[in-house]
C-alpha cells in the first residue's frame, strides 16, 4: 500500500491515538511498498514425463497425468469401450511436471514467498531449483512451501515428481501384514488381483473404481498452484461466527486469523459491499506470529438466508482488513445469516431426524452427488453451474457431497450459497476400514481441520458426516452383524481397525468440529441411528439416517418404497442406462446389446445389467429394439423412484428427508444417475421435478383401495381442490369427483380414499386410468396419473400425435397432441442438448401439452424433433 493513499491514511488517523499509527504512516516507501501482497497463479510453461524418461510433453494446470496424456495423443479417449483396461499401467509409475517460475526483485523483497499448492494428486515431492522444498501426501489438503531461501532472481526450476499411489500403497499393505476391507476398490482391474491399496492413501476412493465408476487413479497438479509473496502482516483466514440471531439484529463475531512477521500496533476494519451499513474498526496490538482477533459487529434488521422455496438464499458480502505501519491485507467472503438444527427428539415412533431451519421444520428434498468427472480438472463451472441448476429446477433444497468422492471446489459451494440448496457433507470415508496408525491419523487431522476451515462459512453446509456406510458394514458389537467384514479378520486385527474407526469418526472428526465450526452437527456415520445404535429399517421404531437397497441388492418390489421408511432416507436408487446419444459416444454399433463386454464394461455394479432386465419384465413388455430398450429402462427407473419420493414425502412429518442416489455420473454409464455424464436429463429428474414440487398430490392403488395424499411445503394453509376423474384410454366414461380441502402447511395429510370399483364405474382396468389434481381455484399445484395394472397389461392404443415447433426468443415450444392416450411420451431433438419443461410424461386423450426446450446451443428445427412412446 503506498504511504499517501487517502484511504488509508484516514483509516489510521481514526484508529485511536494510543496507537501512534498515524506516526507509523510515515515510515519509508519501501516498507510500505514492501507491504503489498503479490499473488499469481503458476499455470503456464508446464511439461511432463514419465520420470526418469527424456520425452517430455505439454502439461495443463491443472490437470492430470491421464488428460495430459490424451490431449499429447499418447492415450486414446479413456471412457471408449474397453480403453480402460489399457490404461491401468499409468498409475504404477512416477511422473514428472515442470516449470520455470520467474521471479522479478519486486517479488524477492517480500520477507515470505510462498508456493500454495491447492492441490496435489498425491505423493509429490516439490523441488526449487533442485532443492526438495515440500513432500505431500493428501489430495485433500492445502499445501505450502517457503522458498524464500531458495527464490533467485529470475528462472527457478520449479518440479514435481508424483509417486505411484499404487506402488507407495503396496508398501503400506506390506507393512501393516493384512488388508483392510475395500471392496469397492477393483483391485482386479488394475492388475492387482485381491491386493486393495485405496484405503491406505488420502486420495478419492471413486479413483480406485466404485460400483457406478471406472477405476483411473490419478496423479497430478489437480488444483491450482499460487505464488504468494508478503510481508508484515496478513490475513490468513476470516470466520464469521453467528452469536444470535432475531429479526431486529444478527450479533456476528467476526474472526481474524492474522500472520505477523513482529509484534506491534494494528488496525482491524470490516465493511460489507451488499449492506454499507456494515461498519466496525478496532485497534489492536499483534504478537509475532499467529494471531486470532475477534471484532464484534452488529446487522440491523437482518435478511435471513433460505432454501430453495422458501424464500430468498439472501447473502452478505463481508471485507475483513488488516493495517500496520508496513503493510496492508484484505479477505473478502460471503456468507448468509440462518438458524440450523438437525432435530432428534424421543417420540412414540423412535427420534426424530430433520432439519430445522429458522425455526422451521424443513423436508430435505435432493439427491446424492459425486464428482463430475473421473479426471477433476475437466469439470468446468459450466458443469457445476448445469448440475446445481437442475437440482433448483428440481425443487431441490439439498444435495449430499458423498463421502468417496472430493470436498468440492469453493465455487460448487458458492452455487448452492446462492441458490438455497443445503450441503450434506460427507468427510472423504467410505465403504473402507482405515489405518489407525499416527501418521495417518495426524494427516486425516490436517485435513479435516483445512476442510472444515475452508468451508465454514459458507450458508449451505448444513452438517459434517464422519463417513458413508462403515457403521452398518461393520458393526462392531454386533457378532454378527453388518456385511460380513469383521468375520474374515483375526480378533487383533479387528481390534486394531475398530481402534482406528474410533479415533478417526468418534474423536478427531468430532473434535475439529467443535474447534473449528462448533456451530454445526456432527453425525459419525451414514446411515445411524444414533452415536451408539446402527440403523436398521426393519426396527419398528426408527431414529437417524437409512440407506434402504432391498430395491435394487435385495430384488424387492418398488411397493416396499412404501413400507419400509426411516426418519431420513439418505440413500435409496435404482439403475437405469443413459440414452442414445450418450450410449453411442462409448460404443460402436456391434456393442449394441446389454450383455454385449462393451455395455457391461460400463456397468459397474455386480448385479446390473441383468437386474434392470429383471425388474423391467415385472411390469413392462422386453422390447427386443435396442434404442427402445434404453428408453423403457430409463422410465422404469422413474416410476420406481417415483414411487419412493412419493412415498417418503406422505409420511412427514415422520420422515423428514428424502435423497435419491444419485444425481450425476463421473463418464458415461449404466448407473443410478437421473442426469448422465453429458448433462441430460434421464426421465427421473422429470419426475422428480413433479415428486419434489412445493404441492403434491400423491394416488396410491393398493388392492381395491385407492388413496389420496396431498403434501405441502408452503409455510401457510392454503385453500385447495381436489379433483379425482377415472377416463379410458380415448378419454370416454368413468366418473369425476371433487373434493374441496385445506391445504395444510407443511405437512401431509390423506384426503382421499376411495374403491377401485367404485372410481372404474364400469371401466376395464387394463382400459383405465386415475388422473386426480390438485388446484387452487385456476391454479394448477399438482396433478397425477396412475394405472389399475402393469403396463404390459395396459390395452395401450396406437397414438396419432400432432406436434408443432414453433421458435421462441430463448427457446422452443413444442405442441404435442393426440385423440388417445400416449403412455411416456418422450420428445428430443436430433443433434441438440438442452432441458425439457417436462418429458416422458403421459399425454391425455385429447389434451394440447405445450413443451418448451431450452437448448444449450444453437436452436432446433420442426425437422429436427423425435418422439418415442411405449407403443413405438
Amino acid at each position: 500500500m503506498r504511504r499517501n493513499n487517502p484511504h488509508r491514511r484516514a483509516l489510521l488517523k481514526t484508529s485511536g491515538a494510543g496507537l501512534g499509527l498515524a506516526l507509523l504512516a510515515g515510515q519509508t516507501e519501501a516498507k510500505a511498498t514492501a507491504g503489498m501482497p503479490i499473488e499469481q497463479r503458476i499455470n503456464t510453461g508446464w511439461q511432463m514425463r514419465q520420470a526418469g524418461k527424456d520425452d517430455w510433453i505439454a502439461a495443463t494446470v491443472p490437470g492430470t497425468v491421464h488428460t495430459d496424456l490424451l490431449a499429447a495423443g499418447r492415450i486414446a479417449d479413456p471412457f471408449y469401450r474397453t480403453n480402460e483396461r489399457d490404461q491401468q499401467w499409468i498409475d504404477k509409475v512416477d511422473w514428472e511436471y515442470r516449470t520455470t517460475l520467474e521471479l522479478d526483485a519486486k517479488t524477492l523483497a517480500h520477507d515470505h514467498i510462498e508456493l500454495v499448492f491447492a492441490g496435489l494428486d498425491t505423493y509429490a515431492e516439490v523441488w526449487l531449483n533442485d532443492v526438495l522444498v515440500l513432500s505431500a501426501d493428501n489430495m485433500f489438503r492445502e499445501w505450502t512451501a517457503d522458498i524464500k531461501p531458495q527464490a533467485k532472481a529470475g528462472a527457478n526450476a520449479l518440479r514435481i515428481l508424483f509417486r505411484s499411489p499404487i506402488t507407495e500403497g503396496l508398501k503400506r499393505l506390506d507393512a501393516l501384514g493384512y488388508n483392510p476391507p475395500a471392496p469397492n476398490d477393483q483391485s482386479e482391474n488394475g492388475g492387482l488381483g485381491e491386493k486393495r491399496v485405496s484405503v491406505f492413501t488420502r486420495k478419492a476412493g471413486y479413483h480406485y473404481g466404485w460400483d457406478w465408476g471406472p477405476r483411473f487413479v490419478t496423479s497430478g497438479i489437480w488444483r491450482p498452484i499460487t505464488l504468494r509473496a508478503w510481508s508484515g502482516a496478513r490475513i490468513s483466514d476470516l470466520q464469521v461466527v453467528q452469536d444470535s440471531l432475531t429479526k431486529d439484529q444478527a450479533a456476528l463475531t467476526i474472526m481474524f486469523e492474522i500472520m505477523a512477521d513482529q509484534a506491534g500496533p494494528a488496525v482491524i476494519d470490516l465493511s460489507s459491499e451488499t449492506d454499507g451499513a456494515i461498519r466496525a474498526r478496532q485497534a489492536v496490538t499483534l504478537v509475532k506470529g499467529v494471531n486470532t482477533v475477534p471484532l464484534k459487529v452488529a446487522i440491523s434488521k437482518p435478511k435471513l438466508w433460505w432454501t430453495n422455496g422458501l424464500g430468498e438464499a439472501h447473502l452478505y458480502s463481508l471485507t475483513g482488513r488488516v493495517v500496520t505501519a508496513s503493510a496492508t491485507d484484505s479477505r473478502t467472503v460471503t456468507t448468509g445469516l440462518r438458524t440450523i438444527k438437525i432435530v432428534q427428539t424421543p417420540d412414540a415412533d423412535g427420534s426424530s431426524f430433520y432439519v430445522e431451519l429458522n425455526g422451521v421444520p424443513v423436508f430435505m428434498k435432493g439427491a446424492n452427488y459425486i464428482p463430475n468427472d473421473s479426471f477433476l480438472p475437466r469439470v468446468t463451472n459450466e458443469v457445476y453451474d448445469r448440475v446445481v441448476q437442475s437440482a433448483v429446477d428440481t425443487h431441490m433444497n439439498m444435495l449430499r457431497v458423498w463421502g468417496g468422492g472430493t470436498y468440492e471446489e469453493d465455487y460448487f459451494y458458492d452455487l448452492c450459497d446462492h441458490n438455497g440448496i443445503l450441503v450434506w457433507q460427507d468427510f472423504m470415508f467410505a465403504c473402507s476400514m482405515y489405518p489407525g496408525d499416527a501418521a495417518f491419523l495426524e494427516n486425516v487431522r490436517q485435513e479435516a481441520i483445512y476442510n472444515v476451515r475452508r468451508l465454514r462459512n459458507h450458508p449451505s453446509i448444513a452438517l459434517w458426516v464422519g463417513n458413508n456406510e462403515i457403521d452398518a458394514a461393520w458393526q462392531n458389537d454386533v457378532p454378527e452383524g453388518g456385511w460380513g467384514w469383521k468375520q474374515k479378520y483375526t480378533q487383533s486385527q479387528r481390534d486394531e481397525m475398530w481402534a482406528g474407526y474410533q479415533a478417526v469418526f468418534l474423536d478427531i472428526l468430532p473434535k475439529v468440529v467443535a474447534e473449528h465450526d462448533g456451530q454445526r452437527f456432527y453425525w459419525p456415520s451414514s446411515p445411524q441411528a444414533a452415536w451408539d445404535k446402527h440403523s436398521d429399517i426393519s426396527q419398528p421404531k426408527q431414529s437417524g439416517d437409512i440407506h434402504y437397497w432391498d430395491v435394487w441388492w435385495g430384488q424387492k418390489p418398488f411397493a416396499d418404497y412404501r413400507t419400509h421408511i426411516g426418519r431420513f432416507m439418505s440413500e435409496y436408487g435404482f439403475q437405469s442406462f443413459p440414452e442414445f446419444k450418450t450410449v453411442q459416444a462409448y460404443t460402436k454399433p456391434e456393442d449394441y446389446d446389454i450383455f454385449s463386454e462393451v455395455m457391461a464394461a460400463h456397468q459397474r455394479s455386480s448385479i446390473g445389467n441383468g437386474t434392470i432386465k429383471n425388474y423391467m419384465q415385472r411390469d413392462y413388455v422386453v422390447p427386443a429394439d435396442f434404442q427402445q430398450f434404453l428408453y423403457v429402462g430409463q422410465v422404469l427407473q422413474a416410476e420406481g423412484i417415483k414411487v419412493a419420493m412419493e412415498a417418503h414425502r406422505a409420511r412427514m412429518p415422520y420422515c423428514m428427508g428424502s435423497l435419491f442416489w444419485q444425481i450425476n455420473d463421473c463418464w458415461p454409464v449404466a448407473s443410478w444417475s437421473s442426469i448422465d455424464y453429458f448433462g441430460r436429463w434421464k426421465a427421473q429428474q422429470y419426475f422428480a421435478v413433479k415428486a419434489f414440487a412445493p404441492a403434491l398430490v400423491s394416488p396410491v392403488v393398493e388392492g381395491d383401495k385407492v388413496t389420496v395424499t396431498v403434501v405441502s411445503d408452503y409455510l401457510k394453509d392454503r385453500v385447495a381442490t381436489l379433483e379425482i376423474r377415472t377416463v379410458d384410454f380415448k378419454g370416454e366414461g368413468g366418473r369425476v369427483q371433487t373434493v374441496p380441502l385445506t391445504l395444510k402447511a407443511n405437512r401431509a395429510e390423506a384426503v382421499f380414499t376411495g374403491n377401485v370399483a367404485g372410481l372404474l364405474n364400469g371401466l376395464a382396468p387394463e382400459n383405465a386410468l386415475l388422473h386426480v389434481r390438485l388446484m387452487d381455484a385456476d391454479q394448477l399445484l399438482s396433478e397425477n396419473i396412475v394405472y389399475f395394472k402393469p403396463v404390459k397389461d395396459l390395452a395401450l392404443p396406437k397414438p396419432a400425435i400432432e406436434s408443432r415447433v414453433k421458435p421462441l426468443e430463448r427457446a422452443v415450444a413444442v405442441t404435442v397432441t393426440s385423440p388417445v392416450l400416449v403412455k411416456n411420451l418422450c420428445l428430443g431433438f436430433d443433434g441438440h442438448d438442452g432441458v425439457f419443461s417436462d418429458n416422458f410424461f403421459d399425454l391425455l386423450p385429447g389434451e394440447t401439452r405445450v413443451i418448451t426446450f431450452t437448448p444449450r446451443g444453437s436452436a432446433p428445427v420442426a425437422g429436427d424433433l423425435t418422439l418415442r412412446h411405449m407403443m413405438s
